[in-house]
Order: C-alpha cells, then structure tokens, then sequence
C-alpha cells in the first residue's frame, strides 16, 4: 500500500528538521527520512563533536602557554575518555530530536531514498508519495579516485576511534584536515602529517593569516607538506604507505591512519533526481533564490545545493526560506545572505567574514588595510598567544567594514561581532565609539578598526 503525505522531509539534519516542524505545525502530514539517526552532520558528524574534541586539548594548550608563569602541572589527553566525552553528547542528540519530531506529529523513517517519479519516492522497497518533497540530503566525502582510496579514514570515522594512532596522515588542507591534525598532535600523536596539493592549506582564509597559522602549526610539530599531490594509498599489514607527488620528486609516508580531509561534495548520487525533473550540477542541486528546485513542488536547501557557503547556520537559514516559501504556497522570501562568518578550530583559531583583499580589488573598491601582529597586546600576553593578529579592510569614504580577519584567542566570538556590525552599517568610527567590557578580547576591536 502507497502512502501518502503533504511533506516529504529527505535528510535529518539542520537544513531539513526545521521545515519538517515548520509544516508540521501547520497541520500538515509530515514525513522525515535519513539513511542515518536524525541529527545531520554538525551535530553527530562533525561541528559538534569536532569542537568537544577541541575543548579538551584547548587544556593542553593553555597548560603549555602558562608553563612557566605559575601553573606547573602539564596535563595529557586521554583518549578513550575524551571519545566518551564526545559521545555524551552525540549519543543524546538522535533520540532527542527524534523524539521531538514525533512528538510533533511527524513520521520519523530511516533507509536510502530514491524517486521514481516526479512525486514518488523508493524507501526500504516501499513506494511513498507527497505533494511536496524538501530534499537536505548534505554533503559526503569527495571521491578521489586513487588508488588505494579505500583505505582512507572519514572525518566520521575518525570521530569514532577507539584508540589514538600514533603516526597519521591527512589527505588536504582544509577545516578537516586542520582541525584534526592540531586536536591529534596535542592528544600526543608523535607523527602527524598534513599532505596539501595547493600553495597553501585553508586556501579561502586570508593568505598573511594563513602564514601565522602555518608557523603555529609547525612549531607544534606538525609536518605540513604543501604542493603536495596524493597519488596511492597501500596498506602493507597495519601501517600504510602513502605516495606524494612534489615538485622535486616522490615522497612516501608511512603511517597507522590516513585521513581524508580534501573535502565535501553535495550527497545526492543515490537520488535519482532525473526521475524527479530536478536538475544539478557539480555544485549540487539547482536552487532558485527562493530554495525552489526545476521540479516547482519540491525544494532543497544547505549542502546539497548549489547556494550559499556551505555552513551550518547558513543551512538552517536557507531551511527556513524555503519552509516559508513551502508554506505560502507561492515564493515569498527569497535568500538575502548577511555577512556570514567563518572559524577555524584550529588552535589558534582563525577567523574570517567579507571580503578577502583580493576580492575587494577585484570589485574596483577602494579600501585601507589594518593588518598587525598582536602577540604583544595585553589579550595575547595574558594567555601566553604567540600567534595571534588581524586584518581589516575598511572602505575609503563611508568607513564601511569590507572584510574581516583574526586570528588567535577569541577571534571565533571577535569575528561574530564584526559580523553584527557590518550586517548594521556600522562604520569603523562608530565602532571605535563603543564602551566594551575590559579587558575582553571584544574591547580590542576598536584598535583593529
């Protein structure tokens, strides 16, 4: 027997829960699917948990700086129990937003999907039907097609290991590769590699700041090989051998994990969306303005699109116009994105929103740069930084911010309030003219404007 609902739901994460409650409260038959426990990839997979991981070797990291100014025990990072900590989280999410959707009235489901028609949908062998189809399906891990790819270690399955290699290597530069690399090596692994095929790693974050990250990461013992081409992956009983291709020759490092880090790509393989009359590229589904795919009863939204940055937040704005649009019936708001911020966890953090240097050239802007070194500010010496600086772009003639860029303590929340500001026109006067809390690393904005 075919079922049918007003609302078909396809991904349980950030980008899909919303609408599904959104629906739901309007009275409307509402259907929820993921191929895994609903929560997405931030909450269970990734952002989350990443950043629990963070928390405990930011302990490490503070003990280290402070050798020597009065705190004398240095601390170490147990695995299992900094897993068990990640889980005491994680574990709790599915059951709790699970619960609440069914609580909601929605019809909480699990397998893969697949549509068989424009209004039809394969689940578990069983035919589903809807009115309208919300598809939030997210991102996976990009293929790399080398050889030897199957032995490489998701961000995931990183976030589950039992115990903490000793000798690792990520594949990329990006937030994964990163972000894991400084949480394994302050968790004591002795050899950790960071393998980048372009210039420089994090190659959307600002160059000068990307450099200081750089120095940190290295100072830390972290071997970053940049220009640095992945070619074959072998297994050779329980180390790998991975083979790099650089410019002066073959390189090859042996390790006890390899872990894909090069990045994401929208999930939509398995869908089957030719049979829906929605179109899509390499960027992922085709999405109006208004989250409207070729297919006008049905939406997307977040990481599966080919919209905006793929950011948590940005995924459950993106969510909220589409539901909006959903329930009116007609396209009544369409995205207008703010100025959307960005942070990497790496320690130190590095933070950026606006416009890069080169792109604010591009558009023909003419700006000031505010670009320094500030390990030697109060915030930076009181938390033994070394690290740490910013660079802010500031338009000639309206004081407008263009862009903004930190690095070092605090810049993750710094970022946010410059955030605020250019989404409020405020000028670099009028944030010079704001009494801040002091000392707090937010009362140092006014002196990066």
């Amino acid at each position: 027997m075919t079922k049918t609902y007003d609302l078909i739901v396809i991904g349980g994460g950030t980008a899909g829960n919303g609408v599904a409650r959104m629906a739901a409260e309007a009275g409307w038959s509402v259907a929820s699917i993921d191929s895994e426990p609903h929560g997405g990839t931030c909450a269970l997979r990734g952002c989350d948990p990443k950043k629990m991981l963070v928390a405990v070797t930011e302990g490490v990291e503070w003990a280290e700086n402070m050798e020597g100014k009065g705190l004398e025990t240095q601390p170490s990072v147990n695995w299992p129990d900094m897993i068990d900590f990640k889980r005491s989280f994680t574990d709790n999410m599915p059951p709790r937003i699970e619960g609440g959707m069914e609580k909601a009235g929605i019809d909480v489901l699990h397998g893969e999907v697949r549509f068989t028609g424009s209004d039809t949908i394969e689940l578990n062998g069983e035919t589903l039907t809807a009115k309208h189809f919300h598809i939030a399906t997210g991102a996976r891990p990009m293929t790399l097609n080398i050889p030897g790819e199957e032995h490489l270690t998701t961000s995931t399955e990183f976030l589950e290991l039992p115990d903490r290699p000793d000798r690792i290597a990520f594949v990329g530069g990006g937030f994964i590769a990163m972000e894991f690399a400084h949480i394994v090596r302050r968790a004591g692994s002795s050899e950790v590699t960071v393998l980048e095929m372009a210039d420089r790693p994090l190659g959307n974050f600002d160059p000068d700041l990307v450099e200081m990250l750089v120095e940190g990461t290295e100072a830390l013992g972290i071997d970053l090989r940049t220009k640095a081409k992945v070619t074959k992956i072998e297994k050779q009983g329980d180390e790998f051998t991975v083979t790099v291709e650089r410019a002066d020759g073959t390189e090859i490092v042996t390790c006890d994990l390899v872990v894909h880090g090069t990045g994401r790509v929208p999930n939509i393989d398995g869908l089957n969306l030719e049979a829906a009359g929605v179109e899509y590229a390499r960027r992922g589904i085709n999405v109006s303005d208004a989250m409207r795919t070729t297919n006008p009863a049905i939406f997307a939204a977040g990481d599966c699109t080919d919209s905006g940055p793929k950011l948590t937040p940005v995924s459950a704005f993106e969510g909220r116009v589409a539901g909006e649009n959903l329930l009116a019936g007609e396209d009544e708001r369409t995205v207008d994105y703010p100025p959307i911020p960005s942070v990497v966890f790496t320690l130190p953090m590095v933070a950026t929103v606006g416009l890069s240097e080169a792109a604010a050239r591009e558009q023909g802007l003419k700006f000031d740069t505010h670009f320094e070194k500030t390990g030697d500010w109060y915030s930076s010496l009181r938390v033994g930084a070394k690290h740490t600086g910013f660079k802010v772009l500031v338009e000639q003639g309206s004081g407008q911010i263009l862009g903004a860029h930190l690095i070092g303590p605090g810049s993750e929340e710094q970022i946010n309030l410059f955030a605020m500001a250019m989404g409020a026109g405020q000028t670099a006067n009028q944030i010079k003219a704001m009494i801040f809390a002091y000392p707090s690393y937010a009362s140092d904005i006014g002196s990066m404007v």
